[in-house]
């Protein structure tokens, strides 16, 4: 049974960062590709980030250049590091397992969220 398991999330000020980790069942090695999604309330679901098996990341424009992607082999986990967060990017952030076709990423498993809140 594919299980992923989120934290990291909470309260951050403006400016500030988080690094969301997401545990995985199972080695992530084998896995085709994982990304983060995120809903606010209101909102429709919005995919973040992804990356492949061979390293290949992207990200939705709104978080170019200040989110980063990226997975520890040794400890089967995916990373979300969050930095100059806005309050615009409050949100319930999930991780997914999936795979990536030349028409997108598409998730299979999720987890159950973990909360980012950024307020002053």
């Amino acid at each position: 049974q594919v299980q992923l398991a989120e934290s990291g999330g909470g309260l951050v000020q403006p400016g500030g960062s988080l690094r969301l980790s997401c545990a995985v069942s199972g080695s992530i090695a084998n896995i085709n590709a994982m990304g983060w999604y995120r809903q606010a309330p209101g909102r429709q679901r919005e995919l973040v980030a992804t990356i492949t098996s061979g390293g290949i990341t992207d990200y939705v424009d709104s978080v170019k250049g200040r989110f980063t992607i990226s997975r520890e082999y040794a400890k089967n986990i995916l990373y979300l590091q969050m930095n100059s967060l806005k309050p615009e990017d409050t949100a319930v952030y999930y991780c997914t397992r999936g795979s990536q076709y030349s028409s997108g990423y598409e998730s299979e498993y999720w987890g159950q969220g973990t909360q980012v809140t950024v307020s002053t």
